[in-house]
């Protein structure tokens, strides 16, 4: 009985854990919750998704459409594994995407129509908790509750996804992005709380629509979560993102595309024993100045691993 109630304590406190950050394939406009969430060390976690979103383009911020009926499917594939920085805990992870996009748009009056399908740029993050978040092992978290944690990120976007100069619309975007991120979170009783802020900068795209050169203005954003935890490890969460910036120019003439849009979303998270669980995310846009705007559902099951967790029952 004892050995029994351990697991099961041990099992709530691994599903209610962040998933693993940066499932949708958005940049500045992404709703991310928990992903400033203490976790064990030593655990590693695979996922595997699917999002759709149906509007405007979501893979680069510098493309302005009018008219847009874009629909997008996209796949994704990620690994991460929490880790030991000093006497912090940390987190490493990668992300590819592979998507198929078709639709229509109009571009300085002329409707265009596209479909293409290929690799879309893949990320690479590494994150620490510096404050509330000790590195423990699992077996060390019986005796600890998450108050107060704040953490930064670095995520890098590398430009390996499928480009054709010659077409508006692509799945990469021929440049580096650096998303640096700050965040916190404050837990009470069953809600988790969760705000964080973070820029992206961009660099030039020296081969852009017709071999024109392309700048952008860094993207500044800010998220916020109200997460409440639900016996047996399930855990649902409100999001809402607002982010500004990235006027762009082309050939040295700016444009007037300063973008000043939000989005709001709903996210859920189920857990089937200790080394699965799903996670839904639906979200749309609240209001839209300038920029995308689409409406977007993702479905991610995660399989986690490594030291201090039972392995799988022979049969």
């Amino acid at each position: 009985m004892i050995q029994s109630g351990l697991m099961r304590r041990l099992s709530l406190v691994i599903t209610v854990l962040a998933i693993l950050s940066g499932f949708s394939l958005v940049k500045a406009q992404e709703l991310e919750p928990r992903a400033y969430t203490n976790i064990p060390v030593g655990l590693n976690f695979f996922v595997a998704g699917y999002n759709y979103s149906a509007g405007g383009v979501l893979f680069d911020p510098a493309i302005l459409l009018d008219n847009a009926n874009i629909t997008t499917h996209s796949s994704l594939f990620a690994y991460a594994r929490s880790i030991k920085v000093g006497r912090m805990s940390g987190k490493v992870d990668a992300i590819v995407p592979y998507a198929w996009l078709s639709g229509s748009a109009d571009f300085m009056g002329t409707r265009n129509y596209r479909e293409v399908s290929g690799l879309a740029d893949p990320r690479l993050r590494m994150s620490v908790i510096f404050i509330g978040g000790p590195a423990l092992p699992l077996s060390g978290f019986k005796d600890y509750k998450q108050n107060f944690v704040m953490g930064a990120s670095l995520q890098v976007y590398v430009p390996l996804g499928q480009y054709d100069p010659d077409k508006l619309v692509n799945l990469g975007t021929n440049r580096f992005t650096f998303k640096p991120e700050i965040g916190m979170s404050k837990t009470i009783k069953q809600l988790i709380l969760e705000l964080a802020v973070a820029g992206q900068f961009y660099t030039v795209n020296n081969n852009y629509f017709n071999g024109q050169i392309m700048s952008q203005a860094p993207i500044g954003s800010v998220q916020g979560h109200v997460n409440y935890n639900f016996r047996g490890g399930i855990w649902a969460a409100l999001d809402g993102t607002f982010y500004w910036g990235g006027r762009s120019t082309v050939d040295g003439v700016e444009g007037n595309n300063m973008q000043e849009n939000s989005r709001l979303g709903l996210t859920l998270s189920v857990p089937f024993g200790i080394h699965h669980s799903l996670k839904l995310n639906l979200s749309t846009g609240a209001s839209t100045r300038t920029g995308t705007d689409f409406d977007a559902v993702t479905l991610a099951w995660q399989y986690r691993w490594g030291a201090g967790l039972p392995k799988r029952k022979k049969s």
